[in-house]
């Protein structure tokens, strides 16, 4: 299983975080997604063939970017 916990600064509400948990947890083989408002982190487990880049291409899709 990868793990990942990247910082996404522009998490400002709960909105954001529904919108984030539910859209990164509708990925094939994504395990567990908690975003963190206060922190502005996104935690994510995920298996395989599932990939960061994906995942990272889906927070960017939905207005979301990470940093790394």
């Amino acid at each position: 299983m990868q793990k990942k916990t990247v910082v996404v600064p522009n998490i400002n509400c709960g909105h954001c975080i529904r919108t984030i948990e539910t859209a990164v947890s509708a990925l094939p083989n994504v395990v567990s997604v908690h975003a963190d408002e206060q922190n502005k982190t996104v935690e994510i487990s995920w298996n395989e063939p599932q990939s960061w880049s994906a995942i990272k291409s889906l927070l960017e899709e939905i207005n979301y970017p990470p940093q790394e």
